[in-house]
């Protein structure tokens, strides 16, 4: 477990594109419109954590092999948001990946403030099963999918 790194792009880039192919309705982006993307774009996406103090984990077996990510950024009306969760299929449920990298953002929020929240699409049940086991509980808002019309993104949040 460690944190990315501007260098890790290429990884970044690949670890997206399989979260997006796994479970698109989990994140607020098209596969389409990740493959278009040019390397300078991912070459920020890695940089970013570094220069706004938002986390980006990357969760790496021993073969040098990403395995899962999680980010957290800072907003300026919401407090520490939880983004960017994914464990791959081969590593879910059985190697810690989710809970360690759960718990690593958790400290992270809690030098800010009080609570963590995150977005969850309302099909996505096996997320929201993760984040309930975790203490987070839904708050009863929730926002249009922008990419599914008529899905609904859930706000859960946990105190920490």
């Amino acid at each position: 477990m460690r944190t990315v790194v501007e260098d890790d792009w290429r990884e970044v880039k690949a670890l997206r594109l399989e979260m997006l192919r796994d479970t698109p309705i989990a994140y607020l982006e098209t596969l389409a419109s990740a493959l278009a993307e040019p390397d300078a774009t991912w070459q920020v996406r890695a940089a970013r954590p570094a220069l706004d103090g938002s986390l980006r984990l990357a969760a790496i077996d021993g073969s040098g092999r990403w395995i899962g990510t999680m980010g957290g950024y800072h907003d300026r009306h919401h407090g520490a948001t939880l983004v960017g969760v994914y464990v791959t299929p081969k590593a879910r449920g059985h190697h810690g990946v989710f809970d360690t990298m759960l718990t690593l953002i958790e400290d992270w929020a809690r030098e800010s403030g009080t609570t963590l929240r995150l977005g969850v699409h309302e099909d996505n049940r096996r997320a929201i099963a993760a984040y309930l086991k975790r203490g987070f509980v839904e708050t009863g808002r929730s926002v249009e999918y922008p990419l599914e019309p008529g899905g609904l993104e859930l706000e859960m949040i946990k105190r920490v």
